[in-house]
């Protein structure tokens, strides 16, 4: 029985070889050729496929790249739950969390980050300071950096988002993944910069990549780290249940 063009559940297929892995497959109408993917947060694995690309051909390609799929799934951060005693990088160095069950605001302490309340709010009183922080430090960048350019922003935002680490809209709204601040300080900074060019070019040709160059001079560098490092970051779990 043919699998429908559109359904809400994707039917699952299994992969040759590699037990206890199944993928959804998904049909598109805009789909030109077949796509795998790995989710990097969830490690949910998708082919998509032609609306009308025959069954069998989807699994052929699927068991194909069973190497490469095993070996995509093996190259997955391992999820760490933060609580009351985890090393968090925080501005690139490690912080221990301690929770000290007393009053008042989280701060910072030689290698410590010093928690109010009890160890089971640990966790979400680390996220809030966290993100505070992230706050401070990418609005300090971005100011920064548009006064270099001479181009104002509108306004800042941030957000746990799994795809992309900044955004810039065309009326001048910045974004940003607030888990930057567990990264080098000039690896936020060159995100900073990045969206902040995008204030004077809507694109990625060479006239904005030498924007960017000459607000951050050594941006390749962090840019490195990010594409090598970056979804390091997304692994820390601040919700247990997430």
């Amino acid at each position: 029985m043919p699998i429908p063009l559109f359904t809400r559940t994707p039917a699952t297929l299994p992969v040759p070889g590699l037990p206890g892995v199944t993928v959804s497959l998904r049909r598109s109408a805009r789909a030109r050729r077949m796509s795998l993917r790995v989710g990097r947060i969830d490690g949910a694995v998708t082919l998509t496929i032609p609306a009308r690309l025959a069954l069998r051909e989807a699994q052929g390609f699927l068991a194909g790249q069973a190497g490469w799929l095993a070996r995509a799934l093996a190259a997955r951060p391992a999820f760490a739950t933060v609580g009351p005693g985890t090393s968090l990088p925080v501005e690139g160095r490690l912080l221990t969390l301690t929770a000290t069950g007393g009053r008042g605001a989280a701060s910072i302490d030689g290698d410590c980050l010093l928690l109010p309340g009890p160890p089971t709010r640990a966790a979400a009183a680390a996220q809030a300071f966290l993100r505070v922080l992230a706050r401070d430090r990418l609005a300090a960048a971005c100011d920064r950096h548009a006064l270099a350019l001479g181009r104002p922003y509108s306004a800042l935002a941030l957000r746990d988002t799994r795809s992309r680490w900044g955004s810039c809209t065309s009326d001048g709204r910045l974004m940003f993944n607030w888990r930057l601040i567990l990264a080098p300080p000039a690896v936020l900074d060159y995100v900073a910069a990045h969206e902040v060019a995008h204030l004077a070019r809507m694109d990625h040709s060479p006239a904005f990549w030498a924007t960017v160059a000459a607000l951050v001079p050594g941006y390749a560098a962090p840019r490195r780290w990010l594409k090598a490092e970056g979804q390091t970051l997304h692994a820390w779990r601040f919700d247990p249940g997430a």
